[in-house]
């Protein structure tokens, strides 16, 4: 009789399995490999409400017509509502410099600190309280300019401090702008010598490769 010949069953190998981590360093690789979340830096209320304020940019010429017109309406308002009190007059002076200067036009800074006190002294015509012609209007005004020197000198002071922070930050901006410009004229010379460099390596190289063929 035939005796059947059985194979024994043949293990196929198993893929090689990767080592288990422990615990611990699993977490450590995702602590390393964790992206930090960008942190984005909060802007005071103060500086929001400040950038929603308008921003225009006035000439010189502009900027004088724009104090002189507002210390002269806010002079007929002291005198109508207060009677010609210095101390609103005064007060209220120190943000028109302030503006005055802010809203100037770059070109023009100069103008800020020079418009501003002859604003304040056309805005002392309704509240000088001058009688008796020119020359009572003009001692008037006189009188009340010694009598608000403080004010004046305050307000002009305040244009001035601004007109410089603008020109000094206008003058930062240039220089910043000139660096830049002047590092990316010295990179390009070393871009073109690299460029000609490399044209000159490939024709060398095409030209020994052609004798190469012909020998």
């Amino acid at each position: 009789m035939e005796q059947h010949r059985t194979r024994p069953p043949q293990r196929r190998p198993r893929p090689p399995q990767s080592p288990l981590r422990p615990r611990g360093a699993v977490a450590e690789a995702a602590a390393v490999y964790r992206v930090p979340a960008p942190t984005t830096r909060r802007v005071p209320p103060v500086v929001l409400t400040l950038r929603r304020l308008p921003n225009p940019r006035l000439t010189g010429l502009g900027a004088g017509l724009f104090a002189a017109a507002t210390m002269f309406v806010i002079g007929c308002l002291d005198e109508l509502l207060f009677d010609g009190e210095p101390l609103v007059y005064g007060v209220l002076f120190l943000p028109v410099s302030a503006l005055t200067a802010l809203w100037v036009r770059t070109a023009d800074l100069v103008t800020a600190p020079i418009s501003v006190p002859i604003a304040f002294a056309f805005g002392t015509l309704p509240i000088s309280g001058g009688t008796g012609g020119f020359g009572g209007q003009t001692m008037a005004v006189v009188t009340a300019l010694a009598v608000q020197a403080g004010w004046l000198y305050g307000g002009t002071l305040v244009a001035g401090v601004i007109a410089s922070v603008r020109k000094v930050r206008q003058m930062g901006r240039r220089q910043r702008a000139r660096d830049v410009a002047t590092r990316g004229g010295g990179a390009s010379p070393g871009a073109e010598a690299g460029a000609k460099a490399k044209a000159g390596t490939g024709t060398k190289a095409g030209a020994g490769g052609a004798v190469a063929r012909r020998g």
